[in-house]
């Protein structure tokens, strides 16, 4: 059952939240729970209200004839503090005036959401608004999913001020020249530390910086009896230490796979030589990202790579089993970088004009700098205007705690993720080919890579 909600109590969202983000495998490594879902009466009331906000709603225009105002619904991904930071920003929009109401409506994780929407735009139901995965902009848009969105940004250039969007953020939004997202709870990985577990173990917590680095804290810490960390195979971190090798996962046009290559092949080789020699531990399957938070959380690894998104829950499970966090930048090897990831809110095409406008005005209110300000210090999400990275509200926030401020200095080596339609399903087919080559030992990285590149071509060529 999908759980709606329209204005709850905020009180009654926080109920039964957990400390921090959970593990995953997706780029944001939270929980698929449901922050506001603690509470069965709650959950209860929410449905029914917005069940019958949505029997009163006009069938052509999204009209509550009871109230005249338009209704429209947003679905959104992630549970836990992400989904209690957009509730709140739901209901403060739905409060701050009387012409329009939102109902959120939360789909599970990206893969669910997207699965989710899909379904719905072809039976004629879409929600407005949605979440959406910046990699899989490209798919959405290119199949008409979308509302091209470049008219209302020149029509409201004045109160949008799209060029105060982060550029470094705007890669992924654009698709053939043509804007289709503004960004919205954006993030890249970033390294987690344990830094009383590396004073304990003589290691400077400012480090480590580089791969051979990391190799040399790894040696350190095992032979103190502990891991240097615990890490999925994940897409999204791959793709971090290609860039750090100065390669690509695609070609320029799109048409050819370049991961196999010798800069697409050294992470993965770095990883089965830190595996094999017990440095570091690669779980595998669906608990895997959960294996890794909790490892670290237990203090059982020094490090995670994780989305900037979890720094809060971070700081607060670091608090709560007493040791120090901090954060930094991904160690590099021929240089830093990072993906970006995270969503953009977009307007689904299907949607009648009027409920299009009512979509547009609730976009440019949660993208505004006041909001992209809450959810940065309520969650870790990037904040994507740089006027919101130049406030006296932020700049105070980072003196206090630098460990939100390592994303943004970051961004300066980060890269938008590839968005052909095929690369959802490549993306399994390196996950897949990087586990094989760190687990069967008769399979090298460059045969692992060469075979998901050719699989991956024929995809592309389609």
């Amino acid at each position: 059952m999908m759980k709606k909600l329209t204005v709850l109590p905020i009180a009654a969202l926080m109920t039964g939240m957990l400390a921090g983000c959970g593990g995953g495998t997706t780029e944001d490594n939270a929980t698929t729970g449901a922050a506001g879902n603690a509470n069965a009466a709650n959950a209860n009331a929410a449905e029914t209200a917005a069940d019958n906000g949505a029997a009163n709603a006009g069938t052509e225009t999204g009209k509550n004839d009871a109230s005249k105002k338009i209704v429209i619904k947003y679905w959104y991904a992630f549970g836990d503090k992400i989904e209690e930071a957009k509730l709140h920003m739901v209901q403060t929009f739905n409060e701050s005036q009387d012409k329009i109401e939102v109902v959120a409506e939360h789909q599970g994780n990206y893969d669910d959401l997207h699965a989710k929407v899909q379904a719905a735009f072809a039976a004629g139901d879409a929600p407005a608004v949605s979440d959406l995965e910046i990699a899989s902009t490209g798919v959405f848009a290119r199949s008409g999913m979308l509302e091209e969105l470049t008219t209302y940004a020149e029509r409201d250039k004045e109160q949008l001020k799209l060029d105060d969007f982060n550029p470094g953020l705007m890669g992924n939004a654009y698709v053939d020249g043509k804007l289709y997202g503004l960004p919205f709870m954006r993030s890249t990985p970033i390294l987690y530390k344990n830094v009383t577990m590396l004073k304990d173990a003589g290691l400077d917590p400012a480090g480590p910086k580089s791969w051979t680095e990391l190799e040399e804290y790894a040696r350190v810490l095992k032979q103190k009896g502990k891991s240097a960390m615990t890490m999925p195979v994940d897409i999204w971190f791959y793709e971090a230490l290609v860039a750090q090798s100065g390669g690509s996962m695609l070609s320029e046009d799109g048409k050819q796979a370049t991961f196999n290559a010798k800069e697409g092949v050294e992470p993965v080789t770095f990883w089965k030589k830190l595996a094999d020699e017990g440095l570091i531990k690669i779980p595998v399957g669906d608990e895997a990202g959960a294996t890794a938070d909790k490892d670290w959380a237990n203090q059982m690894s020094a490090f995670k790579f994780a989305s900037t998104a979890g720094v809060s829950g971070a700081l607060e499970i670091a608090k709560g089993n007493g040791f120090t966090m901090d954060t930094s930048f991904m160690p590099a090897n021929a240089s830093y970088g990072v993906p970006t990831g995270g969503c953009q809110l977009v307007i689904t095409s299907k949607s009648s004009e009027e409920e299009k406008e009512a979509a547009w005005e609730f976009l440019k209110w949660m993208t505004s700098k006041e909001n992209t300000i809450y959810q940065h210090k309520h969650v870790g999400y990037l904040p994507t205007r740089l006027s919101a990275v130049d406030s006296d509200e932020l700049k105070a926030h980072f003196a206090e705690f630098p460990q939100y401020k390592v994303a943004v200095d970051q961004l300066q080596y980060a890269r938008p993720r590839p968005m052909e339609n095929a690369y959802p399903e490549i993306a399994k087919i390196i996950k897949e080919s990087i586990e094989k080559a760190i687990l069967d030992p008769k399979t090298t990285p460059q045969d692992a890579m060469n075979q998901a590149a050719e699989k991956a071509d024929k995809l592309l060529s389609k």
